[in-house]
């Protein structure tokens, strides 16, 4: 089974697509074949993945009706640079999915239950969920193995993931996930070490989480040539290959492939 991993996050801001961008490229650079499902309405994706606006019947939309028969709408993410990296794009079409879902009988399990009768092929499927609590995100849960919390180091985004890790287990529970997604960590985003705010919540948020056996990540540092590169449909790695910042997704990348037993074949 492909690994399936959820990035969920209640809070904007958090670079949640930012960090699905940068480990779909960087999953795919070490030999593996990735999937990345967009399923927020803003389209975040395609904008950093530099992908054209999608017709509704191509995006991740489509996957969700009752009338979808297993052609999935992948497009091929950087094929200048790289062959293994797929995206599905999300579009508004997705808010009219988001009410479909609340009274579809099968709603919070839709998501799974197309993979499970149409699989994709990757590897690894990465979902780049909307910065809410609702249906779309409940949709992820069901359907992934794996999640990452991205947190912005900032007070409003720190607290706020006390009451995302809530969601997660009261809804582990009412939808009797078994096994339960396994979350491979916290990743601090946006960090400046020269701001005094950001040094104190990360100093708070390690020994917070210790204590419910959930790791947390090196930061992310804070950077322009994110938004730089994203305005190019570029990762950072293509735009500036030797910039600090690309270091710093190492661990997360280490730990993703730690959980594939698939050989690599390509980009040695």
């Amino acid at each position: 089974m492909a690994i399936r991993l959820a990035l969920l996050s209640n809070a904007g801001g958090s670079g949640k697509t930012t960090l699905a961008v940068h480990l779909a490229y960087l999953l795919g650079v070490a030999g593996y074949s990735v999937a990345l499902v967009d399923l927020d309405p803003q389209g975040s994706c395609s904008l950093m993945g530099g992908l054209a606006r999608p017709h509704p019947d191509k995006t991740i939309a489509a996957v969700l009706q009752d009338n979808f028969q297993g052609d999935w709408p992948t497009v091929p993410l950087w094929p200048d640079h790289i062959e293994n990296v797929v995206a599905v794009q999300g579009e508004m079409a997705l808010v009219k999915s988001i009410n479909e879902l609340v009274f579809h009988e099968r709603g919070a399990y839709l998501l799974s239950d197309r993979l499970s009768d149409y699989p994709l092929s990757q590897d690894i499927l990465i979902f780049d969920c909307p910065a809410t609590l609702g249906p779309l995100p409940l949709i992820a849960l069901s359907a992934c193995t794996h999640l990452l919390v991205p947190v912005q180091v900032e007070p409003k985004s720190a607290d706020g993931s006390g009451k995302l890790l809530e969601w997660f287990y009261h809804n582990c529970r009412r939808l009797r996930l078994k096994p339960e997604p396994q979350i491979l960590g916290f990743v601090p985003n946006q960090y400046d070490k020269t701001i005094a705010i950001h040094r104190n919540i990360l100093a708070s948020l390690e020994p917070q989480l210790s204590k419910l056996s959930i790791p947390c990540f090196k930061p992310i540092r804070f950077s322009a040539e994110f938004k730089n590169a994203s305005a190019l449909g570029l990762p950072i790695h293509l735009y500036r290959p030797l910039h600090p910042a690309c270091k710093d997704f190492t661990p997360i990348v280490t730990k993703i492939t730690q959980l594939i037993k698939k050989p690599k074949t390509i980009h040695e």
